[in-house]
Parts: structure tokens; C-alpha cells; sequence
């Protein structure tokens, strides 16, 4: 396949994504509702990806937001510049004491264990990033002098608030113009679409964005809930897929957006919160590529790994062009994040291409 990426000499960053980052509070192997102590992390849907890039994969990669600016942001600041992405397109909003101009959102997720599945509650109305509009972000600097080659954004972000359509759409149309190539994770949350008209709203929002799109992403009930794509042969509770379903999906939204020059999906069968199947499938060029299947994966903290997937993939297609060897980065990387704490990736692009090999488990000393 070629992607036409723009060359690396006229770019300052490989990737850049577009989203909120949130104060990840964790209560590690207990609940939320008993918790005495959290440990601190961040995370967001479309940040996750360049910090996987960056951090797994070694590239030059920037973050896209807002921070309400106190403490809480300085403090999701510094665990950005740990993760070496770069800071200096964040937006620094004027708030005062208790968050009636902006705030910071805050995630609080349990990671589940066994029949105990994992569960996630945000707080993140009235965030800074939700009131950001294009004009807060000089999309014509970014892309146009500075340079991408890449932009990932998602339907997270989209569904923050009106504002975030509406700015979602407007740094995927410059980017465009710009020839940067644009990624997008469906990613869809009916909580979070429900106060702004729910998911005849997500449908209409992303039909509009999936115009402009290059490589989409999404995963079992992405494409139906937002694009209105059926996937025949799944049963209700998604406890068995059904791959020719999945195949004929990809292949009628391919159809109808000829702009999708990649769309790819994970493929998660959940057993229990700490043990699933897992894989992926990645369309390009008329082809389905599928890749290796990690069945009976034991997960230490699930929320994340379609983000690393994600990440995964954008590498392999940025270093190769090549569908079936991306969607293999993808799921590899994916699948290891899993076995970590936290939304972000602690693993090396060795291992991950180790995984791809058929390395196993015993130890390394």
C-alpha cells in the first residue's frame, strides 16, 4: 500500500494526536467504592497512542490539548514530558478556585479481575479541552510550518461536548490540506455521546469525520453504533465472533468511504475480566490481513490495550506500508500492554517484535 506520507525532513513530529488526557486514578487491586489510597496515572483515549509511539516505538511525537492551569495540570503536565512526548501545543486555560471556568477531568478505573469485570467513572464535564475551540489551536502553524506526518484522533474526543465536533473536525480538515494522513479511533461510549443527542448524534458526527479519514479504527460495536454498519453473525453478548461477519463489514465501509485507505478492528472475545482472546484484522487494498491470535490471554489491566493496538499499527504501517506486518505490530503491542498497569504502554519495540516471532514467557536474565 502507499500511504504517501510526507517525508520525515519536513516534518517536526511523526505523529500528533488530538484529545483529552485525564488524572488516571487507580485503586490497583481493590474497588473504587472501598479505596483508601490510588495510584496516579495518564491517560486518554488519543494520547495514548503517540505515547506508545514515542515511548515504545521511539518516535517524534506531540500531544494536542488543554489543561485547566493549576496544579492537577501541571501535574498531568509532568507525567507527559516522563513519557517523552512533546508539550508545547498543550493550551493553558485560565480557571479559578473550584473549576467554574474549566477544570481538569479525572479517571477514576478498577481493573476487574476474574467474573468482576473492570469499571471505569469519569469526571470530566466542563474540562478544558472540552471548551477548546480551533481558534485556541493555530492548525494552520501545526501542520502547515511545523510539519506532521501523522495525525490520530478519536471519537472520544468527539463526544466530549458540541465543542469537541466541531473542533475534532476543523484539525482533520487542515491536517488534510496539509497532506499529513489521519487516523481515527471510532472508540464509541454511549454515556458520553448521551447528553449531546446520543447515538443518532455519534452517527452524524462521525459519518461526517469518516470523510476525511485515512486509517480507521474501530472495534466490534464501533462501526455499527457509530457508522451504522452491521456485523452479521455476532451473537448479542459478543461471546463469539464471527470473522466473515467482520470481513464483510470492512469491506461495504471501504466501499463507502473510497478516502479509507486502511480500516482494521480488534478482535476481543471476553471470557473473563482477566482472561480473553484476542487479535485483529486490518483491510487494505481490497485484502483482509488477520494476525496472529493470543488466545486465552491473561490481562492485568485491560483499559488501554486498543490504544497500543492502535499505536502498534500506525508504526508498522509508517515503517513498512505493509497491512498484514502493521496489524501484527498492533495486536503484539496491544496484547503486552495489557499485561501492565496503567492506560500506557511499559513495554520496548524488541519485545513487541519479539511477541510477533513467537517468543514466550520464561525469563530473561
Amino acid at each position: 500500500m502507499n500511504l504517501n506520507l510526507k517525508p520525515k525532513s519536513e516534518c517536526k513530529y511523526d505523529a500528533v494526536s488530538l484529545g483529552e488526557v485525564m488524572l488516571r486514578l487507580d485503586p490497583g487491586e481493590g474497588r473504587i467504592r472501598t479505596a483508601r489510597a490510588f495510584r496516579a496515572w495518564e491517560g486518554g483515549g488519543e494520547y495514548n497512542v503517540v505515547r506508545g509511539l514515542r515511548k515504545c516505538f521511539k518516535m517524534n511525537t506531540g500531544v494536542i490539548t488543554a489543561f485547566a492551569d493549576n496544579e492537577v495540570g501541571k501535574l498531568m503536565e509532568d507525567f507527559i514530558c516522563q513519557g517523552g512526548v512533546d508539550t508545547s501545543l498543550i493550551k493553558w486555560m485560565k480557571t479559578d478556585g473550584i473549576g467554574r471556568i474549566c477544570r481538569n477531568g479525572i479517571n477514576f478505573t478498577e481493573r476487574g479481575f476474574g467474573i468482576r469485570g473492570a469499571v471505569g467513572c469519569s469526571d470530566r464535564a466542563n474540562t478544558a479541552i472540552s471548551k477548546a475551540t480551533h481558534e485556541d489551536f493555530d492548525f494552520d502553524y501545526i501542520f502547515g510550518e511545523l510539519g506532521v506526518r501523522w495525525l490520530h484522533t478519536g471519537g472520544i474526543y468527539a463526544a466530549i461536548s458540541e465543542q469537541t465536533c466541531e473542533t475534532v473536525l476543523a484539525a482533520i480538515k487542515t491536517a488534510k490540506k496539509y497532506g499529513t494522513i489521519v487516523s481515527y479511533d471510532l472508540n464509541y461510549r454511549p454515556s458520553m455521546w448521551s447528553a449531546i443527542g446520543g447515538q443518532a448524534k455519534a452517527q452524524e458526527v462521525n459519518k461526517e469525520i469518516a470523510k476525511y479519514v485515512d486509517v480507521m479504527i474501530g472495534n466490534e460495536e464501533d462501526f455499527t453504533a457509530c457508522l451504522g454498519f452491521e456485523i452479521e453473525g455476532n451473537d448479542a453478548n459478543l461471546k463469539e465472533l464471527n470473522l466473515d461477519g467482520y470481513k464483510k463489514m470492512i469491506n461495504e465501509a471501504a466501499k463507502a468511504y473510497p478516502n479509507f485507505k486502511a480500516v482494521a478492528t480488534t478482535l476481543r472475545t471476553v471470557k473473563t475480566a482477566t482472561v480473553n482472546d484476542w487479535s485483529a484484522i486490518c483491510w487494505a487494498d481490497g485484502e483482509v490481513y488477520k494476525a496472529k491470535d493470543y488466545n486465552g490471554l491473561e490481562i492485568m489491566d485491560r483499559v488501554g490495550g486498543g490504544d497500543s493496538f492502535a499505536s502498534g499499527l500506525i508504526y508498522g504501517l509508517m515503517t513498512t506500508e505493509d497491512a498484514e506486518t502493521a496489524v501484527n505490530y498492533g495486536a503484539a503491542h496491544g496484547a503486552l500492554a495489557m499485561t501492565t498497569p496503567g492506560d500506557t504502554t511499559m513495554v520496548s519495540v524488541n519485545e513487541v517484535e519479539a511477541i510477533m516471532g513467537g517468543a514466550g514467557a520464561r525469563v530473561q536474565r
